[in-house]
């Protein structure tokens, strides 16, 4: 079997799956080749484990001040550039397209009549789960941004549905540090968070940003550039995170055991969303809507919680996918669910 992927590069979660699922797939000797958009060549990185993969610039979302833009992105895309890119893309020599919410090569295989496989958090959003905001836009943007055969999704919690655990891959917990907070802010101004941050100095704060701040930092905030091996080990030792609202970096805390505190993308469903089903579960403090230093106070004295020990979820999926036999995903699912001792008060929990 050879098989296409395809990646959403808009920011790093669809990244994180793509790496356990490249990792997995080589275990079991697949004939994969990656295809990403979403952002231009030289803004990926640490992409060694996708061989010679290829990049087109898809489609994106603009983000400003922390919300979405809309005029921005329908600016900045090059909507007749995609088209090409879908028509150009050539999949004669591929069985399978898996595809992670990525629309040049979801398109090109329905076109084409190539077999596609979705995996993605987006998919999840096909069910009943918690959601915000669920509208004919977003309802058409999950049916039709990358239209896929089968849609294989994944959440913290099944919510009773068909649903697979998150895809996740963290470091050991070598060593806990308590007042060493991770944060991780792609969408606010660099200078922004440096003023949220600043009264809190009995607290020290690694800041993993793309921007860099126009003002002096304290002391006790550490600014980084992404650097993953770093982000990932600052993970496994800090004593809490602060995040946008995005699926995988709150599956890395929960299943580390961190307390997690979020502020979702204005605008953006599928953050609203992954807030919703958060605050159901009672797995994380919200800032809604801004920076808010009295939610900070309070989140910081909050105790740590019991961590989410998920499954080898892309093991299972690559074997499953081996075996050809893809009408029934829901066994599947329900296997893998199976191996996940849930917390005691997210069991009876549903939407």
């Amino acid at each position: 079997m050879r098989i296409l992927y395809g990646v959403q590069g808009t920011g790093n979660g669809h990244l994180s799956r793509a790496r356990v699922m490249a990792q997995a797939l080589h275990k079991q000797g697949v004939d994969v080749d990656f295809f990403f958009s979403g952002r231009s060549a030289e803004q990926f990185f640490d992409m060694q484990c996708f061989g010679q993969y290829q990049v087109q610039s898809g489609l994106t979302f603009a983000t400003e001040r922390g919300r979405v833009s809309i005029a921005k992105t329908a600016k900045q895309n090059a909507w007749l550039g995609f088209l090409k890119d879908v028509k150009g893309l050539d999949l004669t020599d591929y069985d399978l397209v898996l595809n992670d919410f990525e629309p040049v090569s979801a398109w090109a295989a329905k076109n084409q009549g190539v077999p596609s496989i979705g995996i993605s958090h987006q998919a999840a959003l096909n069910f009943p789960v918690p959601k915000v905001g669920d509208n004919w836009f977003n309802e058409m943007m999950l049916n039709y941004f990358a239209p896929v055969d089968i849609a294989l999704g994944c959440h913290w919690h099944h919510f009773g549905f068909p649903i697979l655990p998150p895809f996740v891959e963290v470091d050991v917990v070598e060593q806990q540090l308590a007042h060493q907070i991770l944060v991780y802010l792609p969408f606010e101004a660099a200078d922004e968070i440096v003023s949220f941050l600043a009264p809190f100095n009995d607290y020290t704060f690694l800041i993993y940003h793309a921007n860099t701040p126009s003002k002096v930092t304290p002391e006790h905030i550490k600014w980084h550039g992404f650097d993953r091996v770093g982000f990932k080990s600052a993970m496994a030792s800090c004593g809490g995170v602060i995040g946008n609202a995005g699926f995988e970096l709150a599956s890395e805390a929960l299943t580390l055991g961190k307390k997690l505190l979020i502020k979702p993308l204005l605008g953006q469903f599928e953050q609203l969303s992954n807030v919703a089903a958060l605050e159901l579960l009672g797995a994380a403090e919200c800032m809604k809507t801004h920076l808010d230093p009295q939610v900070l106070r309070r989140w910081l004295k909050a105790p740590m919680p019991e961590a989410i020990h998920y499954p080898e979820v892309g093991d299972a999926l690559v074997t499953w996918l081996l075996k050809g036999d893809w009408s029934q995903p829901e066994k599947l699912c329900q296997s893998l669910w199976q191996e996940v001792e849930l917390p005691l008060s997210w069991q009876k929990k549903s939407p």
